[in-house]
């Protein structure tokens, strides 16, 4: 194995940020009434503005044209851009089921063959990706691999998703609200594509990020399905919508994201911790060495949650060491760990030799993942 460096990482976040105020007008009310939960999730997330690839009067940025203008800002130009050996692509919210989200990614470059790799999930795929870049370089299969994460939630999360749900529903009783599940992720989500180079080689000038190492793992062994799109939930088994009938995809909102709230206030922090304490025996790993620690928040509800536990099991990563971006950027799944690092490393923020540690929870189904980098 040799060694790897991220040597440049790039974001690209669509239109204008769109602030609290405006969600509702650009998602659209359902059945023509406000939201009753928006304002006490906003309040709780902590999220001021994020950004939608579409809007009135705007053309409609799909998944892959929005990770394909991040790649795109990686590199100098199209020239240059033809030395990628590897695509490896994560998303949450890939535009179609066939063909992979890592070939229409490939497609909307419109550059000559190349190898790719996709990765399907939720919060860790990006992570996923950026791992398969790391090791394709580290074995010495490639010199050099592309990793992103990316997210269009948006169009999942629209007034006229859950219409056909709302009207089955007024049908038996006057309602016109949709479950709190359904609602909960409409005021949580946002749009946007990270992109990172990985090579064999640290930049000549400035500074680059060395992996150290990646470590994941997933307690779906043990744990129910928490957050979830494609399906629908039946006591704790999930049905997907193959084995639904195509009125029940409609009166069901079957392709909305919902999360199950009880179970992730119960599982996400103290599963994370656990495997935490898995991963500094595994590489006799002393957190009180990090300069750095972006951990991917979902919500500013869990940063204390997750301080706290960490106090408790006597782990050391003081709030001072702390970095994120959710207030600006909003929660972007697989992108969000992109955004972070991005940010540390173009704006000037990383002095070499100091070390930067990701934290990315995925509730999905109960996964995680650890990395540590060094600023060489």
């Amino acid at each position: 194995m040799q060694e790897v460096y991220i040597t440049r990482m790039a974001k690209f976040l669509p239109y204008e940020p769109v602030s609290n105020d405006e969600m509702e007008s650009v998602l659209g009310l359902v059945n023509g009434k406000p939201s009753k939960v928006r304002p006490i999730i906003l309040r709780n997330n902590g999220i001021k503005t994020r950004h939608y690839a579409f809007g009135a009067g705007k053309e409609t940025l799909t998944n892959a044209q929005l990770t394909a203008k991040a790649i795109e800002i990686l590199y100098k130009d199209k020239e240059e851009l033809k030395e990628m050996e590897l695509l490896s692509c994560g998303t949450t919210s890939p535009d179609q089921v066939l063909p992979s989200h890592a070939s229409m990614v490939h497609g909307a470059l419109g550059i000559d063959p190349v190898e790719i790799a996709s990765f399907s999930g939720a919060c860790n795929t990006g992570m996923q990706a950026f791992k398969y870049a790391y090791l394709s370089v580290a074995s010495g299969d490639t010199k050099n691999a592309v990793a992103t994460g990316s997210e269009r939630m948006s169009k999942l999360l629209t007034a006229d998703k859950f219409q056909p749900e709302i009207d089955k529903v007024n049908e038996i009783e006057s309602n016109g609200f949709i479950a709190f599940e359904k609602d909960f992720l409409r005021w949580m989500l946002s749009d946007g594509a990270g992109a990172a180079l990985f090579q064999d080689k640290p930049n000549p000038d400035g500074v680059s990020l060395k992996v150290e190492w990646i470590d994941m793992t997933s307690f779906a062994g043990s744990l129910e399905t928490c957050m979830y799109g494609g399906g629908v939930k039946e006591g704790s088994e999930l049905i997907g919508y193959t084995d639904m009938t195509a009125e029940e995809w409609l009166n069901q909102s079957a392709f909305s994201l919902k999360q199950d709230t009880r179970l992730l206030g119960e599982n996400i922090v103290p599963r994370g911790v656990d495997f935490l304490e898995t991963v500094i025996k595994k590489r006799n790993f002393d957190t009180k060495s990090v300069d750095w620690f972006l951990p991917h928040l979902s919500s500013e509800f869990f940063r204390q949650k997750i301080h706290e536990e960490l106090g408790r099991r006597n782990i050391e990563l003081p709030l001072e060491v702390w970095y994120t971006n959710l207030s600006r950027l909003g929660n972007v799944g697989s992108a969000s760990p992109y955004f972070m690092l991005e940010e540390l490393m173009n704006e000037g923020k990383l002095k070499k030799g100091q070390k930067v540690f990701l934290m990315v929870p995925e509730s999905a189904r109960f996964s995680y993942t650890y990395a540590l980098l060094t600023v060489v």
